[in-house]
């Protein structure tokens, strides 16, 4: 991918906006790259920035209206966006533009460093593991739950991936704030697997470890028969007789508070 045009201290040269072709073609040049994620609206690109992503290319229909948004419910970050932002016609750019009229692409992390988090001991924060997921609106929810309780990460079993844009736009660029990535069942990060299971112990008389694998089955079929091998412990979640299910993001949501959640930090 080309540079993008501006000095040292990354301000732009002319219009602090650049014109909407000059938009469109650095966005197209950086999507030629195939390692690039895109940020579906202004959530998605404060999130990532917040959490250290390397954000190539921002492009808002309304550049200033970004501004002004960062500044009010992001001033953190705001002073990237600002920098950052470039005018330009966003429907030919993305398959539907999102309500806030900005999308940006970011690279995405580096699987090695990732994989290196996932396995370094001892573990302060579960990794949650999704068995064969199907729904990429369900994984980015994950996402975003792991995200918000400090889990190490968000693994995943089986065809779907969990940087596929769908999944990034639910969990609203949260995916730099955590790891995640898709393995193989024989290449699960170490530690104890606790498999949610409906004819498992009650997690209520459970202690979830800090360096447990949390693995989930999807809402139809549940865990697969490999992975409910592979466990140490199986969990169940209290449900009242007669309901079928919980929603996956549900329950990881009450699993992983069961566990306790990110520490909390004395105040000054």
């Amino acid at each position: 991918m080309t540079e993008q045009h501006g000095s040292p201290d990354g301000s732009h040269h002319g219009s602090p906006d650049g014109s909407p072709d000059e938009s469109a073609r650095q966005w197209r040049e950086a999507a030629e790259r195939g390692d690039l994620v895109l940020l579906d609206g202004f959530h998605a690109l404060k999130h990532a920035l917040r959490f250290g992503a390397d954000v190539r290319v921002v492009v808002a229909d309304d550049p200033d209206a970004v501004r002004a948004l960062a500044a009010e419910l992001a001033p953190d970050v705001a002073g990237e966006v600002g920098r950052l932002v470039r005018g330009g016609e966003l429907r030919t750019l993305v398959n539907r533009v999102h309500p806030t009229g900005v999308a940006a692409l970011a690279v995405r992390p580096d699987r090695a460093e990732g994989r290196a988090r996932l396995d370094r001991q001892p573990r302060t924060a579960p990794v949650v593991v999704l068995d064969n997921p199907r729904n990429l609106g369900n994984v980015g929810a994950v996402v975003r739950l792991a995200a918000g309780f400090g889990a190490t990460g968000v693994v995943t079993r089986g065809d779907l991936d969990p940087w596929h844009p769908n999944v990034v736009r639910a969990g609203a660029g949260l995916h730099y704030a955590t790891t995640v990535d898709r393995v193989e069942l024989d290449a699960l990060p170490a530690g104890p697997l606790y498999a949610l299971d409906p004819e498992g112990e009650d997690i209520r008389a459970l202690t979830l470890p800090d360096d447990a694998l949390l693995a989930f089955g999807s809402e139809r079929h549940g865990i697969s028969p490999e992975l409910r091998e592979r466990a140490d412990h199986l969990v169940s979640l209290p449900m009242r007789p007669q309901v079928s299910s919980y929603n996956l993001a549900t329950s990881v949501a009450m699993t992983l508070f069961h566990w306790g959640g990110p520490k909390v930090m004395p105040r000054d």
